[in-house]
């Protein structure tokens, strides 16, 4: 899997925003700060170096690795998925603000800016979509100015907004709007299996965090899309929400969790069915 190294410049941000260095999507929750050395070592987006050959573009996913931003400028699947990763942050970072978790929304807002949405600046400058990663910035900048959750609330469906319009500009190869769709929808229900796995292998918040977002990411690019999914690809609409159905378990709020129970061979096998199924 072609794997894109994390530039640090940008992590300069983190600095303004916190006074130090921004986790890298591994957020301790408020009451986890006693255990912070263990969750550095369950770093989810360490991505392991490989010589595997690459799965299909736009259908893998570990944490925001993964994508192939060289690829984004002409395939919608995986231009779309990257897209897709910045809102599960986002969406995670508001309901992990709903549930008092300040620190872990924070980080989750800022942490597409300095991954994914930097990775992406040559795609969107040739596809004529104008930076916005200064949303997500102020986003963070607010949880930590102790904005009220109205006020996340609302940052958090104007960058929503503003990832459906870059969406709008996708690059056209092809594909219906239906293959699409549901291409993006089993690349997030692969991230999150594998972050559910990573929790339970080294229980920790961030984690958790990420694959929640990447459950609803997916979830929403699903049901958006679920008729026309139904009536042109039905299988693969079927082996969706089957996985959608464990990831509903896996993934029941975005309080911290005690334990993980959802059986991670059965996530396997519906995430590997559901990617499958789109790709025939």
């Amino acid at each position: 899997m072609k794997q894109q190294f994390k530039r640090v410049t940008a992590m300069g941000l983190g600095l303004v925003l916190t006074g130090g260095l921004v986790s890298a999507c591994n957020p301790a929750s408020d009451s986890e700060t006693a255990a912070s050395a263990q969750h550095a070592a369950a770093d989810s987006h360490a991505a392991p170096e490989t010589d595997q050959a690459a799965p299909p573009p736009g259908v893998t996913g570990e944490g925001e690795g993964g994508i192939v931003v060289e690829d984004a400028s002409e395939d919608p699947v995986v231009y779309g998925s990257a897209l897709a990763v910045a809102e599960a942050h986002v969406i995670a970072a508001r309901d992990a603000h709903a549930v008092g978790e300040i620190d872990a929304a924070g980080e989750m807002f800022a942490h597409p800016a300095s991954e994914v949405l930097f990775d992406m600046e040559d795609t969107f400058r040739e596809l004529g979509v104008e930076p916005f990663e200064d949303l997500f910035l102020d986003a963070s900048a607010a949880v930590f100015n102790d904005a009220s959750h109205e006020e996340i609330v609302e940052r958090t469906d104007a960058i929503i907004a503003r990832l459906r319009e870059a969406m709008t500009s996708a690059p056209d190869n092809g594909a219906s709007e239906a293959r699409i769709a549901a291409g993006i929808a089993a690349d997030q229900i692969d991230r999150a299996v594998d972050m559910y796995r990573i929790a339970q292998d080294n229980p920790a918040y961030g984690p958790y965090l990420d694959g929640y977002g990447f459950y609803h990411a997916g979830k929403t690019a699903f049901d958006e899309h679920e008729a026309m999914i139904e009536s042109e690809l039905p299988e693969a609409a079927a082996r969706i929400r089957e996985a959608l159905a464990l990831l509903a378990d896996a993934y029941p709020s975005a309080e911290p969790q005690d334990s993980y129970p959802v059986n991670r061979a059965e996530l396997n096998t519906a995430s590997t069915q559901a990617t499958l199924a789109v790709l025939r």
